[in-house]
């Protein structure tokens, strides 16, 4: 399970065990569309001045229980500050250098993710990448930034408003592959297309 937001826990961090426990919670973004209490997001003015203190101790949690911390929609403030509170790799799962204001995400910003051995998730809307062979430019101007170790695909491919650059990553990623042979080699193409988050993911859920 992953959650897209962490209201749930109201402020409480035994319901961030209760969800790993009772519905395998193993993903979790800080923040989402509104300025919670673990920190400020990329489209409203700061309130908190990055991560909160119970947003420090939400990452400790979910790094002990085994949980990965997800940064997207967080400013660039709160993401520096999780990077001096995580001892995991960290993940902005759904971002670019190239987006919309609510996405986007600045080199230093990326820079931050992959000092913590992290992935950057590019997201595919096709009013930002039109076509596949945008998107694989897309994800090689953010390698050329962080190193294609530190780059993947973006999740929340249901939250798109619009159509997406791979609209199904089953019948299309072999195309894709195809752009990211062009620009990379086979083994960094491999991660890019999985093996980057797999190695994320083997590191954060072990407790």
């Amino acid at each position: 399970m992953a959650a897209g937001g962490a209201d749930f826990l109201e402020g409480e961090l035994g319901r961030l065990e209760e969800a790993y426990r009772r519905a395998a919670l193993r993903h979790l973004q800080l923040t989402h569309d509104r300025v919670d209490a673990l920190g400020d997001i990329q489209t409203e003015p700061p309130v908190h001045g990055g991560l909160t203190a119970f947003g420090a101790e939400v990452i400790r949690h979910c790094e002990a229980l085994g949980v990965i911390v997800d940064v997207a929609h967080g400013t660039g403030s709160l993401v520096r500050r999780a990077a001096e509170v995580a001892r995991k790799p960290l993940v902005p799962s759904h971002a670019s250098l190239a987006m919309d204001p609510t996405r986007r995400i600045t080199p230093e910003h990326a820079r931050i993710v992959a000092g913590t051995g992290g992935v950057v998730g590019i997201w595919p809307p096709a009013r930002v990448f039109q076509d596949l062979a945008a998107l694989a430019e897309g994800i090689a101007r953010v390698a050329e930034v962080v190193g294609p170790a530190h780059v993947g695909l973006g999740s929340d491919m249901m939250g798109l408003v619009g159509p997406s650059a791979l609209p199904d990553c089953g019948a299309r990623l072999p195309d894709l592959a195809a752009h990211l042979l062009r620009r990379f080699t086979p083994d960094e193409t491999v991660g890019i297309l999985g093996g980057n988050y797999w190695r994320v993911a083997r590191a954060c859920l072990a407790a």
